[in-house]
């Protein structure tokens, strides 16, 4: 007997949730667990690049006079926030709320590195930003998704499942004709 097709769609999509959180385990990994990114300046040289290399105009300013003079404390939040984004993601844990952030964390990067110019055609704006765009979908897929629904600690947790089942007994068209006698 086949796995159907609902229960696919829920492992992919479970195995997609997983695939991204290991990204940003390594991403925030490699920064908090090396000195140079939090405290030795690899964050003020990233920040330092979008200024010269592509960050949105109204960017400007906010990199410039908020970023730049909280560079450890925001370098510190980017590090431990990819970290426990990647955790939650991996663990199937605080998934929405995880995604939600992620979502604001890439469109934010979006904005600071992947300005094509004022000259480039409408379509251009696209291509330049598929560095963030994709991970955002995915997010995007996460937070309307029950992405945590396979494959996670939540899964497994007896409390849980047995909330799931009473949602889809109640929601069942037995249980509906049933409430209707």
């Amino acid at each position: 007997m086949g796995m159907e097709a609902r229960d696919r769609n829920t492992v992919a999509l479970a195995a997609l949730r997983i695939s991204v959180g290991m990204l940003f385990v390594i991403f925030g990994d490699y920064k908090v667990f090396d000195a140079e990114f939090i405290w030795r300046g690899g964050f003020q040289f990233w920040i330092n690049r979008f200024l010269t290399d592509g960050a949105y105009p109204f960017m400007l300013p906010v990199l410039q006079k908020f970023v730049l003079p909280h560079a450890t404390a925001v370098a510190f939040l980017v590090a431990y926030g990819e970290l426990a984004i990647g955790l939650a993601l991996v663990l199937g844990i605080f998934v929405r709320p995880a995604s939600i952030c992620a979502l604001i964390y890439m469109l934010t990067l979006l904005f600071c590195s992947n300005y094509p110019g004022t000259q480039a055609a409408f379509w251009q704006y696209f291509g330049a930003s598929l560095d963030h765009s994709v991970l955002a979908l995915c997010f995007l897929a996460f937070i309307f998704g029950e992405a945590d629904r396979a494959l996670s600690i939540r899964s497994y947790w007896p409390m849980s499942a047995g909330r799931q089942e009473t949602s889809a007994t109640c929601s069942s068209p037995e249980s509906k004709n049933r409430n209707q006698r």
